[in-house]
């Protein structure tokens, strides 16, 4: 059973079959001016108005990148220069972060913001590190970890007030398959998503670059995709986000609610059956996200346990998953390192069924009380020598 969706889920039948069918009918340049390099070029024009419709904007704003990682270092790169002020969280995906990091390293002013315990940060709090001299301000739209929604139209709304020339992204990897999003209406200027959150395969994305915005380019050489990004256009993992852009555009409200009940679901039982166990974020974040954490476990021993039993979790983001320490975003909202390090994630993706969801869960009760009794035994033991 499947339950680490925020990393990724299996690539939809009915974008594989798309898939399918473009590698057995197309294979062309898409700048080629030959009937095949037309036929590439208007299928990614296509693949562009799909993507545009999922997030209320324009097709010439969607800039085609190879992931969420990329978009988010395009956003932050292109814009950061030597003196100029970033503001971001604490709680940024590693991609930000990095970028981040990499932009103070080379003369740039970076603020993190801290969020609360419940993951979140206030508009009043980001604007108020934003001076004449900020150049951007990057929040991501929903933290993949713990599920905290951020409130990106006040951040917007406020950061313009204190310097209207300020450019606003947001990292909507983990948000556009479960929240409605809507660039013109929170009048972001950056956007970030990623294919492989939708159904289709990794190794696409794109950057939401809004009119009046030049970020520039952080690969040169031809002209593709309006000088911001050279290189020959993936076509196949285009064509296939764009589909799986359309079908999420279509089915995200009924996700939503079915994603949030199974969810609660599952927490009611495990705060039943698996106590102590403390819930991070809140109710009302990511619909298919349940961050939680045991003190007295460890939650790689319990990732590890569980997939052994044909049920995957995570223990924060798959992108960190190997990282010995705790987790950045559990830290930031005040997580002790003990209970950070006994964090689980169960992400909650479109195949998944009240049934088996109700099977994991149970599977997961017994593994805590497996790992939580050979813990008693190896205590007695050390007490009884």
């Amino acid at each position: 059973m499947h339950l680490d969706h925020n990393a990724g889920g299996r690539v939809r039948p009915e974008v594989a079959a798309v898939v399918t069918e473009w590698l057995q009918t197309t294979a062309a340049n898409p700048s080629s001016l030959h009937e095949a390099g037309r036929r590439a070029r208007a299928a990614i024009e296509d693949a562009r108005a799909q993507v545009a419709a999922l997030l209320g904007a324009r097709p010439s704003e969607v800039v085609f990148t190879s992931g969420g990682t990329e978009s988010n270092n395009l956003a932050v790169w292109a814009l950061a220069r030597p003196g100029a002020g970033l503001v971001t969280t604490a709680i940024e995906h590693h991609s930000v972060v990095a970028a981040v990091e990499r932009a103070a390293e080379e003369g740039a002013r970076a603020h993190l913001i801290p969020p609360g315990p419940d993951g979140r940060v206030t508009a009043a709090d980001v604007a108020a590190r934003v001076d004449g001299e900020t150049v951007l301000v990057t929040v991501g739209w929903a933290n993949g970890e713990i599920g905290s929604i951020q409130p990106i139209s006040e951040i917007v709304d406020e950061v313009r007030c204190k310097n209207e020339t300020t450019r606003v992204h947001t990292d909507a990897v983990q948000a556009v398959s479960q929240l409605d999003v809507d660039v013109a209406a929170c009048d972001v200027d950056l956007l970030s998503l990623s294919a492989h959150k939708l159904g289709a395969p990794a190794g696409t994305g794109a950057l939401i670059v809004r009119r009046g915005v030049e970020p520039g380019a952080l690969l040169v050489g031809g002209p593709q995709e309006r000088e911001r990004r050279a290189g020959t256009e993936n076509a196949l993992g285009i064509v296939a986000f764009g589909y799986a852009a359309e079908l999420a555009r279509e089915e995200r409200a009924a996700y939503h609610a079915r994603a949030r009940a199974i969810r609660e679901e599952m927490w009611r039982e495990l705060r039943e059956r698996a106590a102590p166990v403390t819930r991070f974020g809140s109710a009302d974040g990511l619909p298919g996200t349940l961050a939680i954490g045991f003190h007295d476990l460890r939650g790689d021993a319990l990732a590890a346990a569980l997939d052994l039993r044909g049920v995957a979790v995570s223990t924060g983001s798959a992108c960190a998953a190997s990282a010995p320490e705790p987790s950045h975003v559990l830290k930031a909202i005040g997580a002790s390192d003990e209970l950070a390090l006994g964090g689980l994630r169960l992400s909650i993706g479109p195949e998944l069924t009240p049934r088996a969801a109700r099977e994991a869960v149970a599977v997961l009760v017994d593994v805590v009380h497996e790992a939580r009794s050979r813990r008693a035994s190896r205590a007695g033991a050390s007490h009884a020598s």
